[in-house]
Order: C-alpha cells, then sequence, then structure tokens
C-alpha cells in the first residue's frame, strides 16, 4: 500500500476527531420559524441537490464512451467532498461574519457549531439557519462540478479531488462571501446576483478555460479526430433533470415561500425556453440540421443566463436574455471549435458567457435600479464586478492548479487517455466488454460435439463428455 493512499482515511479521521468536540451554544435570534417557507426551502434544498446527478447525466452523455464513468463521478464525488468541507468552514468562510468585507471568520461556524433550528435575521428571518447552510451548501457542490467538462478524458483523478477541495475554499467561499453576505463588498455596492451568476456561472466558466490551457489538449482533439457523444437520451435526461433542479436553484434563492419565488420560477422557465428554441434557430441559419443535443445545451445557456436576474426582472424580460444569451454563446461556440483551446464540452462559452451575458442583462432589465428604468449606477457595477471576477477567478485558478500539479500531476499518461479513464483510474466501464459467445459443450448436437472433441484430443463417449465451457471465436 503506498503511504499517500492513507492520506484520504487520516483527513476523514481528523474530522471525526474534531466532531467529538462539544459544540458551542446556538444563538437565540428570537425570530418566528415560517412554516410554508421551510417547506419550500427544503423541497428547494432537495431540487438543487439533483442538479448535480442531472449535470453527471449531462456530461457524461456529451463524452466518449469510454470517458463516462470518469466524467460522472467527478461530479457525484463533488457532493462528498464539498459536503465535508461545508461543515468544517466552508460555511463560516462565506457567511461568518466580515472580515473587512472579504471573507467570512472560519471560527464562527466551524463544523457547524450554532448552526442549528432558529433564523439568522440578516441571512434568512424566517428559516432555521441549519436550513440555509444545506440550501448554500448545494450551490457549493456543483460549482465545482461544473468545471469538469473542460478538462474531461485527461484529468487525474486524486489531483481533482485536491483541486476542487482548493477551489471551494480560496475561490467559491470568497465569491460567496463578496456577493451573498450582507456585509460582502459586491454586495454593499449594490451588485445583484439572485442565484449565481457570478458566484456558480462565471466562477466555474473562468476555471474551466483555465483549466483547459493548463491541461492542453486531448491526443484526439490535438489529431483533429471526430468525437462522438456517448449517449444523446443520457444528454436529455440530464437536461431535464436540470431544468427541473433548476426552479429550486431560482425559485429557491427567494428564500422564502413568496412572490419573488413564483416570479424566479416563471422567469427561469420562460428563458430556459427561449434559449433553446433560439439555438435551434441559430444552428438553423448556420446550415446545420436542428440537433436533440443542440436543444439541450440551448436550454442550459438560457438557464444560466437567467440565473443572476430571475427574481430582478419581468418575464417579457427573460425571453429577451434567454435570446440574446443563445445567440451569443452559441457563437462563442463556434468561435472556440475553429481555435485550439479543448474546453471539452464547452464549459467557458456556455457558462462563462453565459454568466456575463446574464449579469449584464441584469444591470440593464432588472425593474428596480436597471438601465431600462434611467439609472446607470446599477449596470456600471455589474460591469465593474464582472472585471473584478473575472480576473480573481482566473488568477486564483491558475494558482490553484499550479500547486495542485506540484502535488499530484493533474493530467494522466498518454496511454491512460488512449485506454479511457474509466479503465485507467476506476477499474471500470460504462457498458459490459464485448468477447466470445460462450455455449455450453453439453448443449451442443451430438455430431458437432464429436468433431469438437476430436479436435481437442477427447476420447468421445461415456466418462470423457464435457460439462466445461467452450470459446468458439468466428475467425
Amino acid at each position: 500500500m503506498k503511504r499517500t493512499s492513507l492520506i484520504p482515511l487520516g483527513l476523514l479521521l481528523l474530522l471525526a476527531a474534531l466532531a467529538l468536540i462539544p459544540a458551542g451554544t446556538a444563538p437565540t435570534s428570537g425570530l418566528p420559524v415560517n412554516g410554508g417557507d421551510v417547506a419550500w426551502m427544503l423541497t428547494a434544498t432537495a431540487l438543487v441537490m439533483l442538479m448535480t446527478p442531472g449535470l453527471a447525466f449531462f456530461y457524461g452523455g456529451m463524452v466518449s464512451l469510454k470517458n463516462v464513468v470518469s466524467t460522472m463521478l467527478q461530479s457525484f464525488i463533488a457532493l462528498g467532498v464539498v459536503s465535508l468541507l461545508w461543515v468544517v468552514v466552508g460555511f463560516s468562510l462565506a457567511f461568518g461574519p466580515s472580515i473587512h468585507g472579504l471573507i467570512g471568520n472560519p471560527f464562527t461556524y466551524f463544523m457547524f457549531r450554532g448552526v442549528g433550528a432558529l433564523p439568522d435575521p440578516r441571512l434568512a428571518p424566517t428559516i432555521p439557519l441549519l436550513l440555509f447552510a444545506l440550501f448554500q451548501l448545494k450551490f457549493a457542490i456543483i460549482t465545482p462540478a461544473l468545471i469538469t467538462g473542460a478538462f474531461a478524458e485527461r484529468i487525474r483523478f486524486s489531483a481533482y479531488l485536491l483541486f476542487i477541495s482548493l477551489f471551494s475554499l480560496f475561490i467559491y467561499a470568497p465569491l460567496a462571501h463578496w456577493t451573498w453576505n450582507p456585509d460582502g463588498f459586491l454586495h454593499t455596492m449594490g451588485v445583484l446576483d439572485f442565484a449565481g451568476g457570478t458566484v456558480v456561472h462565471m466562477s466555474a466558466g473562468f476555471a474551466a478555460l483555465i483549466g483547459a490551457l493548463m491541461l492542453g489538449r486531448r491526443r484526439s482533439h490535438a489529431n483533429d479526430e471526430t468525437h462522438e457523444p456517448a449517449n444523446v437520451p443520457l444528454i436529455m435526461l440530464g437536461t431535464g433533470l436540470l431544468w427541473f433542479g433548476w426552479f429550486g436553484f431560482n425559485a429557491g434563492s427567494a428564500l422564502a415561500a413568496s412572490t419573488t419565488a413564483v416570479l424566479a420560477f416563471g422567469t427561469t422557465n420562460t428563458a430556459a425556453a427561449a434559449a433553446m428554441l433560439s439555438w435551434l434557430a441559430v444552428d438553423v441559419l448556420r446550415g446545420r440540421k436542428p440537433s436533440a443535443i443542440g436543444a439541450c445545451v440551448g436550454a442550459v445557456v438560457g438557464l444560466v443566463a437567467i440565473t443572476p436576474a430571475a427574481g430582478y426582472v419581468t418575464i417579457s424580460s427573460s425571453i429577451l436574455i434567454g435570446l440574446l444569451a443563445s445567440v451569443t454563446c452559441n457563437y462563442a461556440v463556434h468561435f472556440k471549435s475553429k481555435s485550439t483551446l479543448d474546453d471539452a464540452l464547452d464549459v467557458f462559452p456556455c457558462h462563462g458567457v453565459g454568466g456575463m451575458v446574464g449579469m449584464v442583462a441584469t444591470g440593464i432589465f432588472a425593474t428596480q435600479g436597471g438601465l431600462i428604468t434611467g439609472h446607470w449606477t446599477l449596470f456600471l457595477h455589474h460591469l465593474l464586478a464582472l472585471v473584478i471576477v473575472a480576473a480573481f477567478t482566473s488568477a486564483g485558478s491558475y494558482v490553484l492548479y499550479k500547486v495542485t500539479d506540484a502535488i499530484i500531476p493533474l493530467r494522466v499518461e498518454h496511454e491512460d487517455e488512449e485506454l479511457g479513464l474509466d479503465l485507467a483510474q476506476h477499474g471500470e466501464s460504462a457498458v459490459a466488454p464485448a468477447g466470445p459467445k460462450v455455449v455450453r459443450a453439453a448443449s451442443w448436437p451430438r455430431v458437432v460435439r464429436e468433431a469438437a472433441q476430436a479436435a481437442l484430443g477427447m476420447e468421445p463417449g461415456g466418462e470423457l463428455e464435457v460439462e466445461a465451457e467452450y470459446q468458439l471465436t468466428a475467425k
């Protein structure tokens, strides 16, 4: 056994030991808990959790057949890794008392101490703080999982685990603090990000771009080999789960069973519908056939773009947001395909660009303070936020990739890439390996059985009639 293989077990044992330390007393707020809000937010939390398996299906169907399991596992494993990090310190970094508007106090909610059944008046005044923390956890889980599409089919699994741990603590948590903590500096600037245009989609998009550049091109991509998705129905299944879960993602971000949640629900569905049809229309205009994959990608792009705006714009505005995002991202994917950038599943053109379109659109179409109301401040603040988030995520991700690579090489060996990560990294396959048909000798006709026995130098009849299985290969 390699000594390095003991590290994960040692870390889990350390966490178990920390859990034995007595918890402090949960703070009291005196605020009543609203049963209706609790019921809705429990539902929304479960819906957002479902998005990560949905993403696994979405990405898994897009990669080559020999990489389906590894790609899906990269999403599923985030449920385990990020959940524990969030309990230990992630929630504190994101939503603890602010340190100069940049990061939360890591000790405030360490090991979820003080995260209990009572509400926090500043974060979510009508639901338990524990429920708020669990809802926000689901966002933290899916964000690093989104990045995996960029370096699919070539990243080492152990290096990926280290990277998403670092990303969750040093990129995601600060961005969540800046944007959603009441004292975060972007929040105090007045930046509006209803459900994660900057925190989730821009951060994942720019981290994906840097990752694709640092890991380099797949050999198949460098050789201009045609890529065939493993399973289009899987992509469609994943899209359906994502669309379904996105109602919790956006409408749940109202943090209450309110009219704002209803508005976010409506804008989410409308933007996705408009983007899906717009993507197909652009494909047809460019001389391509309307495809299932195009419809799925278009719908997801619309969901990405409406995310920051969902509770701030009208239903009619969401149609335009979906259309603008779909057209923009479609051409971004087209231009990327003409370059040498190997963002395998178009994470940056769809999530990075889509998130930016959504943030700009929020600054334009927000019913309170948007450009359409004659005010420039919000729009300009959103442009500034785009620059800050893009620069921070790009530079921070570059450093984290470098640190990861120095500890564990990021990229698998060429032989492993050729074999496929399913077998090379996990010893599994999405389908049973094909092999010669097995036929039981005792079931053969007598003439055939005797001929086979003669060919094998066996005596026919009696005790020598075998019940072993022979493998015959057609030549």
